[in-house]
């Protein structure tokens, strides 16, 4: 049976900008290949309302699970959850489980639960949350899109809450084989390897290193003799 599928929403202006570099999309890669769940697509869309339903929407139904990180904050742009809700036409209000959390937090902390920092428990109905170890203030699920904060640390914490709530399947194995020559003297060899060995991902991926030209060839795949086989019979014919 076919791994499920996944994809990740990247959401916020400052993303498309340039002024924040995205790291969450690494790190969820790396947690999904553990889980035996295929990320298959990565979008990344600015703070515009209409933008991120329509992404939302062509993506859940596209796959699995839908992964969204960014704009669920206290300030006036964080408008993800709202978006998430009308996608899927729920009402969103403050609720009383995630207001809970937040009173207790911000108590403890000496703070203020003050207006803007109360929009973090807006929680579109029908959803369940996410826990936040880190910050408290909880993502949530709605049939199949999880939605997550921005910030790594917090979504980390917020895809180690998650994942284990979740049916993978095989996870992805692979294996590097470093060949010191150019594409171009590999690829007749590359190609026949790759139909003969269909069931498997065989990529090329190619770097310069003090003027030489070379190529880091990637067998991934579920099955791990068919792994060291192709890998196996790779550098064979490459003499390595």
């Amino acid at each position: 049976m076919a791994n499920p599928t996944a994809a990740m929403l990247v959401i916020g202006d400052e993303i498309l900008s340039g002024s924040t570099r995205d790291a969450n999309m690494h790190h969820l890669a790396q947690e999904l290949t553990k889980q035996g769940i295929d990320l298959k697509e990565v979008r990344v869309v600015s703070d515009d309302a209409p933008a991120i339903e329509a992404a939302v929407s062509a993506l859940s139904k596209t796959y699995d699970h839908v992964f969204t990180s960014g704009g669920i904050g206290p300030t006036h742009d964080d408008i993800t959850a709202d978006c998430i809700a009308r996608a899927f036409g729920a009402a969103i209000d403050v609720r009383a489980d995630a207001r809970s959390l937040l009173e207790a937090h911000y108590q403890n902390s000496g703070l203020e639960l003050n207006a803007a920092r109360l929009r973090m428990a807006r929680i579109p109905e029908g959803a369940a949350l996410i826990e936040n170890p880190v910050s408290t203030a909880p993502g949530f699920t709605l049939v199949n899109v999880h939605v997550m904060a921005g910030i790594p640390a917090v979504f980390q914490a917020m895809v180690a809450s998650v994942l284990p709530t979740l049916t993978g399947g095989s996870p992805m194995l692979s294996q590097t084989l470093r060949v010191d020559r150019g594409e171009g003297d590999i690829a007749a060899t590359l190609s026949t390897l790759a139909a003969d060995f269909d069931d498997l991902s065989i990529g090329c991926y190619p770097f310069q290193l003090n003027g030489v030209f070379g190529a880091n060839v990637v067998v991934r795949g579920t099955d791990g003799a068919r792994i060291d086989a192709a890998t196996t019979r790779l550098a064979k014919e490459l003499d390595l």
